[in-house]
């Protein structure tokens, strides 16, 4: 644990007194430099949800993965592909507006168009189409390849009514089509498009992107509404309990170290009392248990509620 006194943890005052500080180390969570996308992160799953997970991946059949907020339920995806080595999380949040169409790839048409233009005015070879096409998240999960990567569909439950049946006609066949491709004449019939991982180029036959293994699709959803049958017939569901005190205590430890325990007691036993009314995320806990480790006085007025507060009613 950190003895940082508790009149020394504040870097910032409030006072407009211009200070030379040095930043505090940031929660194990929260550290971004030299930290590889492959890097397996602290989670643990019981053996049984494990299984589930296992299900889906030899089923290949996407993972609809339910429960209340701060659950989990997203850090699954990025869990599964540190621990598979399955490369970097391929993120599509879905939000009300969303449609299937920038999941699959973006089309700068006016782009293309502004530099045929220019090139022909400068008496250059007209630019390629597919520097003029992206895939999205959805359309890059699909790319052909020896190992498949991890789509984490996010928050589905956010999205429009008819988005999970369109969604399922994408996973059932395990293709899609660009038209703008399929248009192009046969000698063009190979076009290098770009991709949704930065800097790179896959090639597109046909206009046809198909897989050759299954993206490992994780689906999250906070239960706000319910799903077609048909696509839920076609999932393999899991559903993520709130966590007992046993487990929270496991997850501080997994995050903290097992020396992290003796400071969050009464911190997880306030989280429990606190989560009754209303709901509280895993990670606020995490966050206080961090800063009381840090030497930060969470009794102090105001602190504590400001970090542990609620998710749902009246704020």
């Amino acid at each position: 644990m950190s003895s940082v006194p508790r009149d020394t943890w504040r870097i910032f005052h409030g006072d407009g007194v211009r200070r030379a500080v040095t930043m505090p180390e940031a929660p194990p969570w929260r550290r971004f430099k030299n930290a590889p996308a492959d890097r397996p992160l602290p989670y643990l799953i019981s053996r049984e949800h494990a299984d589930v997970v296992n299900a889906a991946l030899h089923l290949r059949r996407p993972l609809l993965v339910t429960g209340p907020a701060g659950t989990g339920k997203s850090s699954l995806a990025f869990a599964l592909a540190g621990e598979l080595g399955l490369g970097e999380v391929l993120r599509w949040p879905v939000n009300s507006r969303s449609t299937i169409q920038e999941a699959l790839y973006q089309y700068d048409a006016i782009g293309r168009l502004r530099e045929t233009t220019l090139s022909r005015d400068r008496g250059e070879t007209e630019p390629s189409i597919g520097g003029f096409i992206r895939l999205g998240p959805l359309g890059t999960a699909l790319v052909p390849r020896e190992r498949p990567r991890v789509l984490l569909v996010d928050e589905l439950d956010k999205g429009d009514v008819d988005l999970p049946n369109d969604l399922l006609t994408v996973f059932e066949e395990g293709y899609f089509q660009i038209p703008e491709l399929v248009r192009l004449p046969a000698e063009q019939s190979v076009v290098r498009v770009l991709s949704a991982d930065a800097g790179e180029e896959v090639g597109v036959a046909s206009g046809r992107v198909h897989c050759t293994e299954f993206p490992a699709v994780v689906i999250t959803s906070n239960g706000e509404r319910d799903f077609p049958p048909a696509f839920l017939r076609r999932c393999v569901r899991l559903d993520f309990p709130v966590a007992d005190e046993e487990r929270l205590r496991a997850i501080v430890s997994a995050h903290l170290g097992p020396e992290a325990l003796g400071a969050a007691q009464d911190l997880i036993q306030t989280f429990l009392q606190r989560r009754a009314p209303g709901e509280l995320a895993t990670d606020q806990l995490l966050n206080a248990v961090f800063l009381r480790t840090s030497g930060v006085d969470l009794d102090a007025e105001g602190l504590l509620d400001a970090v542990l507060h609620q998710l749902t009613g009246t704020v």
